[in-house]
């Protein structure tokens, strides 16, 4: 076996698992040729010479303890254990987020269940915080219509991307369970962190695509248009 590890093939090895790693996409897969890379460089070091390299070899303990390291988070990030426990019951509520960053958002949440109907924004009046039904609906009035807003949707999201005041009247129903989110601590968060700023983006995409999935268009769509131009009939 030592006969057929010479360096040359050492070296050959741990380079071709280098370019593997570097064409992988999958951060997981990645980092793992990368970590069986530096076991062989650290091999080649050891033997190529009479004396091992040991400035070599130092040099790449610590590189791969670095990888490691990374490797750790990563797998950290989807491991379904970084789930806050009191969490876990809403967590297949978005699945589309890994265990990681969801744990990023909620923890900067704030859960409650209203015990009477919650004014949550005024129509024209900027609004400061953003809501997930987890149960429990929401009351709508915008342009004179009435519709209701389901358990498993975001309220707020529109005026909080977009930086505007509130479009509607909106009221949380008495017994409503949510997550609630200060606009303020979310940008905070997201200049800080460009991963929770991805999640939390990713989050809302998911909302509005799905309401724009279940929209229809109003019957009256003129006069909805010139209300929102201020023009009058």
């Amino acid at each position: 076996m030592d006969g057929l590890l010479t360096p040359e093939v050492l070296i050959l090895i741990a380079g071709g698992t280098f370019v593997l790693g570097y064409l992988t996409i999958n951060q997981v897969i990645l980092r793992l040729l990368l970590l069986i890379g530096t076991v062989f460089y650290i091999w080649y070091y050891v033997i190529v010479a009479a004396v091992p390299l040991w400035e070599a070899i130092y040099t790449s303990l610590v590189m791969g303890a670095a990888n490691l390291i990374g490797l750790l988070s990563l797998l950290a990030q989807r491991s379904h254990l970084v789930v806050p426990s009191k969490h876990r019951d809403i967590y297949p509520l978005f699945s589309n987020l890994t265990p990681g960053d969801f744990r990023s958002l909620v923890k900067r949440a704030e859960r409650f269940t209203t015990v009477e109907d919650f004014h949550l924004a005024t129509e024209g009046e900027a609004t400061q915080h953003l809501l997930y039904i987890i149960n429990g609906s929401a009351q709508v009035e915008k342009l004179g219509a009435q519709f209701s807003l389901p358990r498993g949707t975001f309220v707020g999201e529109v005026a909080f991307l977009t930086g505007r005041q509130s479009a509607a009247i909106t009221v949380l129903a008495a017994g409503s369970e949510v997550l609630q989110w200060g606009y303020d601590d979310l940008r905070r968060r997201s200049t800080r962190s460009s991963r929770f700023k991805l999640a939390l983006e990713a989050m809302i995409a998911s909302d509005l695509a799905a309401k724009v999935s279940f929209a229809v268009a109003p019957s009256n769509l003129s006069e909805v248009m010139d209300a929102r131009r201020g023009v009058s009939a």
